[in-house]
């Protein structure tokens, strides 16, 4: 039987849902991912609806690279970002997990700004004379 432990942080103003699969973070862990989260995502803040971060041990006791971080952002009017890191040690993992989120985030706001509304050519059109 997995034993979890769930919490809802405020970060930047938007619900954010940790959630630990067999009691794998530390309450250290929990306030360092807290922080690096709100450090991260205060930047999209505007775009962000929500965020939720599940951190799992896949392999229990036998090793390997079986810490699990998975996170995922809401976006308003754009497709959620999903970004999941494994990694023998779950400081590394958490760490790889919230720098390619900041990097999908970033890359999905950003395409918000350049992409050209529906129905209007931004193509450079020759003077008329």
């Amino acid at each position: 039987m997995t034993k979890q432990s769930a919490a809802i942080v405020p970060t930047s103003g938007m619900p954010t849902y940790i959630r630990s699969v067999d009691s794998v973070l530390s309450s250290g862990d929990r306030q360092y991912l807290r922080r690096k989260l709100e450090q991260k995502l205060r930047k999209f803040a505007p775009a962000v609806e929500r965020s939720s971060v599940r951190v799992e041990d896949i392999n229990g006791p036998r090793g390997g690279a079986d810490k699990r971080c998975r996170i995922k952002v809401v976006l308003r009017g754009l497709p959620s970002v999903v970004v999941e890191e494994l990694h023998e040690s779950l400081q590394a993992a958490m760490d790889g997990a919230l720098n390619r989120m900041e990097r999908a985030v970033r890359r999905a706001t950003d395409r918000r700004r350049t992409k050209p509304l529906k129905g209007h050519s931004h193509a450079l059109r020759a003077p008329i004379e």
